[in-house]
Parts: structure tokens; sequence; C-alpha cells
């Protein structure tokens, strides 16, 4: 795991992964409880994790993206799209960025 963090790609790698486990903890679990038994606690947790993350993701998915220099009809919409839909981080770090 630590050769991930000395590049840009793997940083971009552990954010999806992070990013992915956090949105799905909030739309399985936090928001369930929230709305079936009135406990918000999870999501005023779970929400600014999410969204602090989620703006990482973005703002690393964009600046690698430069770097790489993908082209944005090719790649860079599909992980920047994948971080909305649920296990979408997992799908692209396997089959994208594992692979760059």
């Amino acid at each position: 795991m630590t050769h991930l963090i000395k590049t840009n790609i793997g940083r971009l790698r552990i954010l999806g992964f992070l990013e992915g486990i956090s949105l799905l903890i909030l739309v399985f679990i936090a928001v369930p409880l929230k709305y079936i038994l009135a406990q918000p606690a999870g999501t005023k947790i779970m929400g600014p994790i999410h969204g602090a993350l989620f703006l990482l993701f973005i703002f690393n998915a964009l600046s690698v993206g430069v770097e790489q220099r993908w082209s944005f009809k090719n790649t860079t919409w599909k992980v920047l799209l994948a971080c909305i839909i649920p296990f979408g981080t997992f799908y692209v770090d396997s089959k994208i960025l594992s692979k760059i």
C-alpha cells in the first residue's frame, strides 16, 4: 500500500477507495438509519466526511487527468462519473486506474 502513496495515480486510487466506501456507508447505512429509525447521527458524521472525500477525488482526478493527458471524452469523464455511482470508484479502479 505504501507504494501507492508515492504517485499521483496511487493517491487517486486510495482516494477512490475511501470515497467509494464512504458513499456505500452513507447510502446503505446512514441514510436508512436516518429515515427508517429516525437516527440522523450517521448522516451528520458521514455526510461531511463523504463530501470532503468526494471533492478531493474530483480535484485529484482532474489533476491526474491533466498530468497524464487523458482524453476527456475517453477517460476523464468515466473517472469523474464513477464517484457518484455506488461501487463506481471500485469499477474504475479495476478497469482504468490500475492499468495506468
